[in-house]
């Protein structure tokens, strides 16, 4: 997803937030990716927010789906795996966890106000 396409509109800003958020978050050390990584803050109950890239697999997808809705924790798919790892001036992530609530709650709102016109192609909230 090439979040510049479009420049009109509430999406596009919204869009920018989140990757300038995970950002944030990646510097302050509230955040960790990566499939193990994500996969062990969810299950020590430190995961406030997991966003997994809309490019990974399909068992990706599942995996997490499953552990965020067991362990409670709201799972978002947002971004392609390219976008995610720029984010965090990394190559490429396929999954990211915020560890701070009130960066997760910013994080969520803007995810929200992207999925109010149906651009997002999957959401969960546990």
């Amino acid at each position: 997803m090439n979040y510049e396409k479009d420049s009109t509109g509430p999406r596009p800003i919204a869009q920018k937030k989140v990757f300038s958020y995970i950002g944030i978050a990646a510097k302050a050390g509230y955040l960790t990716s990566g499939e193990f990584m994500t996969e062990k803050a969810v299950k020590e109950g430190k995961a406030k927010l997991v966003i997994i890239a809309e490019d990974a697999s399909n068992n990706t997808k599942k995996m997490f789906t499953n552990m965020c809705t067991y362990y409670k924790v709201p799972i978002y798919f947002f971004g392609e795996k390219t976008n995610l790892g720029h984010a965090i001036g990394k190559e490429f992530r396929a999954s990211l966890v915020l560890l701070d609530q009130g960066l997760a709650d910013m994080v969520e709102k803007q995810l929200n106000t992207i999925n109010k016109d149906g651009s997002m192609d999957t959401y969960t909230r546990s």
